[in-house]
C-alpha cells in the first residue's frame, strides 16, 4: 500500500479516472453497437438519427483520450459509408 500523501492522492485520482473511463468506454461501446444493429437490421431511418448522436459519442471519447483520433476517424468513416450504402437501397 502506498505509504506518502502523493502516493495516496495518485491511487484516489486513479480510482476516479478509471471508473470515468470504464463509464465512456461502456457508453461507446453501446452506441455503436447499437448503430452497428440498426444497419445489420437494414433500417435506414433508424441509423440515420443514431448517426449524429454515435458521432458525437465517438468525438467525446477521442478528446477526451478514451480513444485515439485516428480511431475515431475511422470509426466515423466505416459507419458513414455503412449509412450511406444503406440510404441508397
Amino acid at each position: 500500500m502506498a505509504n506518502t500523501y502523493s502516493a495516496l492522492k495518485r491511487v484516489r485520482e486513479t480510482e476516479r479516472r478509471t471508473e470515468f473511463n470504464r463509464k465512456n468506454k461502456s457508453r461507446l461501446r453501446h452506441q455503436i453497437r447499437a448503430m452497428r444493429r440498426a444497419i445489420q437490421d437494414k433500417d435506414a431511418q433508424k441509423a440515420g438519427t443514431l448517426l449524429p448522436q454515435t458521432f458525437s459519442v465517438i468525438d467525446r471519447a477521442a478528446k477526451t483520450g478514451l480513444i485515439k483520433k485516428n480511431t475515431a476517424a475511422r470509426y466515423k468513416s466505416k459507419l458513414h459509408l455503412r449509412v450511406k450504402e444503406l440510404a441508397k437501397k
